[in-house]
């Protein structure tokens, strides 16, 4: 082979050096940078997309940080498309490193991205396209499902075979992982012959191909013929000096003699679609099997570290996982390290193999490290076996102008994507928060979902915000879609609003839609969304939707005030849509099933909650928007029409409200809770007053006069319909909290009303008494008094405290 003489050694077979390989196997990579350095071929060939072949120099940047893919889209439909990943130990990355490093020219070979993403049926995305393509990580090679059907071939007729699997149960293993990594990951490349592994692992696979034929996976047949295309016109231009790296499974198959005209007519008619390529990051976690990615390897982090451990691979593997346990306040010391390498090393001895392997250190770490335990393990394998490494691209990358954007302004925000979760807590009153905030609800509303809002652990005031980031190498994906609505992600997400608002199905969609409209901040697109909105309330006449709607509009008139922005003409639609609910909805709660009736319920307590809030920012010509909701409250409450549920939860919001007193609260439930009422409908009372989650366990609690009621209609409810009730009830009381449940059953085992004086007889609940203890509340008022930064003398701070109270 050509360089043979300055190597002093060279390709001792005939043909093209064929270079088979496991793709993101560690062991394969090393032995590819010897096989290459010692024949120091004229040009590279390698398995993937030739339409990347203008990417190969960008990995020479400094700033391109494996693990990255090749990302190819479809044009006209951006969510058609494939990933080709590679990490630093991936054989295909090797192979373009050497070639750039040593100037040799350096091309794909692989079957067109142009006929893959047309191949692949109507609809898949980018996640069913890793399952799909053998070359997004060589499933071929591996022997993984490579999605056969989308080429419309009849491989799921055949057998599927997966050449690791056959070959270690042949050598007497029932583990292929562990096979091949006594194989090939603890030896080493040859032994002072580069080519012997190569030379081995081509006699097996075509020993497995003469057996099996395409092994079940027919549209390789169509890729090998475009390789041995590839491979015949390198020959024509460089001669004998071609290096081919490819999946071991393709090796038979290019090493096959087989005619021009054969190969091409296996190609002929094969459908195209146009299509980009790029270099996009890419991230260990989306390297693992658990992924979903069909060419997945179970340890990215552990093979990782083979790659690039100079030596004592298991003596650093356990020092860094020492490290870890230690940052999560785990006592681990060197003696530990050292009690672990001996443990790893006395189990690989005791199981026939090589070198301590994953399985070895896992078993050594979970007895000395980690006591046995599984859980500080799991902690291991997540961070360490398969690791939340996030590669990087240099900006010199193509891209679409939206991606440009977002790069841009996450520079600008300091807001670098990461491949491990976090989060990040937001205070909407600084500047660089307020436009992070807003970057991440725009991207939502793009479905980028870089992003999710969390409950915040701090104050849950409308100027703070928690969100959980994690960024996916499918997010670039979704970056080229949203690339067809605008240029900047300020563009796009507004242009999308307004074409979601036009399409939207109902008036829920609208109202939410207006909210990530205020969120995002996105003044151009909120005019067309309240205009649209203003059209759908007008028109719908269901209570039901226009319940469903009115939260939403009132949350969004929160964000007014911290965010700046104008919410005067989303007041005035939020106020006539409660208008309209005031008067429809009487007549929407009569004759509703049990379904019905608390699906109406549920409706009741959100209406509450947003006329609460919108009461004091409804204009003046809305009138007294609390009082009248009040009053169709008090409607609801003595209707008979109207089922149980929907009358005891309007009673307990006006109570709640203190619009009603609580002797009356008691007159109605107990008329309710009377002889002549079916025990059914009372029971259905019952749970619309202290059930939903409300809170009506404290109010029993407090109230032995209710609790009596309730116990008192209990026990005389008749046996035959005792088992219709009971479904209601419990529903209603698992609900409460365990203490306020065993605080009611105390009362109930001791009888209501029979509390009289606990401090005296000792017996009963501390702290329950029909009046207020004056004495022990007068002691709160000092430290409640310190806490408000109440000044003054204390006489005054204290009745303050009690007007306040």
């Amino acid at each position: 082979m050509t360089g043979a003489d300055e190597s002093g050694s060279g390709w001792p077979g005939e043909g093209p050096l064929l270079l088979g390989v496991r793709h993101h196997g560690p062991g394969s990579a090393r032995a590819v940078r010897a096989a290459l350095s010692a024949a120091r071929p004229r040009v590279v060939l390698i398995e993937g997309p030739p339409e990347a072949d203008a990417l190969i120099p960008l990995a020479a940047d400094e700033d391109m940080r494996p693990p990255v893919a090749l990302l190819a889209h479809a044009v006209d439909e951006p969510g058609r498309s494939a990933f080709w990943p590679m990490a630093e130990f991936s054989p295909e990355w090797v192979a373009i490193r050497w070639a750039v490093e040593q100037d040799v020219p350096a091309h794909f070979i692989d079957l067109p991205a142009t006929h893959t993403l047309a191949w692949m049926r109507d609809g898949e995305k980018d996640a069913e396209a890793e399952k799909s393509e053998p070359e997004a990580g060589g499933e071929q090679a591996e022997g993984e499902k490579a999605g056969q059907e989308a080429a419309g071939s009849d491989a799921g007729a055949n057998i599927r075979v997966d050449p690791l699997a056959v070959l270690a149960e042949a050598a007497g293993y029932d583990d292929p992982e562990r096979w091949w990594e006594d194989v090939v990951e603890h030896r080493g490349p040859g032994d002072g012959d580069a080519f012997a592994p190569f030379v081995a692992l081509e006699e097996a696979m075509g020993a497995l191909r003469d057996t099996y034929g395409s092994g079940g996976h027919d549209r390789d047949l169509v890729r090998e013929a475009f390789m041995r295309l590839q491979v015949r016109d390198a020959r024509r231009r460089y001669g004998d000096g071609v290096a081919v790296v490819c999946g071991a499974w393709h090796v038979p198959a290019l090493r096959h003699r087989t005619t021009v005209a054969a190969d091409r007519a296996l190609l002929k008619g094969l459908p195209k679609v146009k299509t980009d390529m790029t270099w996009v990051p890419w991230t260990y976690r989306r390297l693992s099997r658990r992924s979903g990615y069909g060419a997945g390897i179970e340890s990215p982090g552990w093979y990782g570290h083979l790659f690039g451990a100079p030596d004592r691979p298991v003596e650093r593997w356990l020092t860094r996982v020492a490290g870890l346990l230690r940052q999560e306040d785990r006592l681990v010391s060197s003696a530990h390290v050292i009690e672990a390498v001996r443990l790893a090393e006395t189990l690989a001895v005791m199981r026939g193999r090589p070198l301590p392997g994953l399985s070895e250190t896992t078993d050594a770490v979970r007895a000395v490290m980690c006591d046995g335990s599984d859980v500080p393990l799991a902690l291991v394998h997540d961070r360490l076996v398969v690791g939340d490494v996030l590669g990087e691209v240099p900006a010199a990358a193509p891209a679409v102008p939206l991606q440009r954007d977002l790069d841009r302004t996450q520079r600008r925000l300091r807001l670098r994507p990461e491949a491990l979760e976090r989060e990040l807590e937001l205070d909407l009153r600084k500047d660089t928060d307020a436009e992070r905030s807003r970057l991440l609800h725009r991207l939502r509303l793009l479905g980028v979902a870089w992003g999710e809002p969390a409950s915040s652990r701090g104050s849950t005031g409308t100027f703070r915000e928690t969100w959980r980031l994690r960024w996916e190498p499918e997010l670039a994906v979704r970056v080229a879609e949203a690339g067809v609505w605008g240029t900047t992600v300020l563009g796009a997400a507004t242009a999308k609003a307004e074409s979601d608002a036009a399409g939207a199905q109902g008036l829920a969609d609208v109202t939410a839609l207006a909210e990530h409209c205020l969120l995002a901040d996105l003044p151009d697109a909120l005019p067309t969304v309240m205009r649209i909105l203003a059209d759908r309330a007008a028109l719908d006449a269901d209570v039901g939707h226009l319940a469903q709607a009115l939260p939403a509009l009132v949350r969004s008139l929160r964000y007014g005030d911290v965010r700046g922005t104008d919410t005067a003409a989303l007041t005035e639609v939020a106020a006539g849509l409660a208008e309209r609910i005031f008067v429809g909805l009487p007549p929407a709660c009569t004759a509703l099933d049990p379904d019905a009736a608390e699906e109406m319920r549920r409706h009741l307590d959100a209406v509450h909650g947003a006329v609460g809030l919108l009461a004091g920012a409804a204009p003046p010509a809305h009138g007294d928007l609390r009082g009248r909701w009040h009053t169709v409250l008090g409607v609801l409450s003595g209707r008979d029409t109207v089922p149980g549920v929907i009358r005891g939860r309007a009673v307990r919001l006006l109570l709640d409200s203190g619009e009603l007193a609580q002797d009356e609260a008691a007159r109605l439930m107990g008329l309710v809770l009377s002889p002549g009422t079916p025990p059914g409908d009372a029971a259905a009372w019952i749970e619309g007053f202290v059930g939903g989650g409300s809170g009506g366990g404290m109010l029993l609690v407090h109230d032995e006069r209710l609790l009596g009621l309730v116990d008192a209609w209990l026990t005389g409810v008749p046996a035959e319909a005792f088992t219709d009730v009971l479904p209601l009830l419990r529903r209603t009381f698992s609900a409460y909290e365990a203490g306020v449940r065993r605080t009611l059953g105390e009362l109930v085992r001791r009888g209501p009303g029979q509390r009289g004086n606990t401090t005296a007889t000792g017996s009963g609940i501390p702290g329950f008494a029909p009046d207020l203890d004056g004495e022990r509340a007068d002691a709160v008022l000092p430290v409640v008094r310190l806490l408000l930064g109440l000044d003054g003398p204390e006489e005054t701070a204290g009745n303050d405290l009690v007007g306040v109270a």
